[in-house]
């Protein structure tokens, strides 16, 4: 992780607007989103967009309009999702349309951080939705609904009440090297280490990964320069 890092300051944040129309939208994206599209309105809710293998491509934030529904998807993972989903997309009438958005569940990098949401620097290590916190499946999967794809992995796991080895955190701390180094000080080699910070004050606020076997460990504790939350 380069100092130059911890000179980021608050930057917006960019949206595409996935619409979907046709007679068979909603059974179409019932099929290809983790959470209940039937019950889905105007003000919208969090879904998530997988792979076959259940790792998370990117969530989303689903809203119904008049014409059909528009799938919020950070911009930088637009063309990605929309490919995904066209994979799918097979003899159906249901037509998708990518396009940029003004705004999006998150205006500003500091609200998304606060909130404790991934977003594309945390998808691009291609975890399954556990690893991003508890709170973060439950208001995205809807283990309810019927079949969609991924959902096999992330139904065994949480049946299993599996506990994955990388956690989502967020970390506080004077420099993005020295929280860096903390999130990458117990574990094997993973997807760890800080992924998306800015400067707030003095010091530097992030998100990040590390190893189970990190929180609540003695190195954690000595870190006294570093304070870390596991997204819960």
């Amino acid at each position: 992780m380069e100092d130059s890092t911890d000179t980021v300051n608050d930057t917006t944040l960019r949206w595409s607007g996935i619409i979907a129309r046709g007679l068979d939208a909603e059974s179409f994206l019932q099929g290809q989103l983790s959470q209940d599209i039937t019950t889905v309105g105007p003000d919208g809710l969090w879904t998530l967009l997988l792979a076959p293998d259940g790792v998370v491509i990117t969530s989303a934030y689903a809203m119904a309009t008049a014409e059909g529904y528009v799938i919020q998807v950070p911009r930088e993972l637009g063309d990605v999702a929309l490919a995904r989903l066209n994979k799918f997309l097979l003899r159906t009438k249901c037509t998708l349309e990518l396009s940029d958005i003004d705004h999006g569940p998150f205006n500003v990098l500091s609200e998304r951080i606060q909130a404790g949401r991934p977003g594309p620097e945390e998808f691009a290590f291609s975890l399954t939705p556990q690893c991003f916190g508890s709170s973060f499946v439950a208001s995205s999967v809807s283990f309810t609904k019927g079949c969609f794809t991924g959902q096999e992995l992330v139904g065994r796991l949480d049946a299993r009440g599996s506990s994955v080895p990388w956690r989502m955190v967020r970390a506080t701390g004077p420099s993005a090297t020295r929280i860096d180094e903390v999130l990458k000080s117990k574990g094997p080699a993973g997807p760890s280490g800080l992924t998306t910070s800015l400067r707030r004050g003095e010091s530097i606020i992030g998100l990040g990964f590390a190893h189970r076997s990190l929180l609540g460990s003695q190195e954690l504790e000595l870190a006294l320069d570093v304070h870390v939350v596991e997204i819960a």
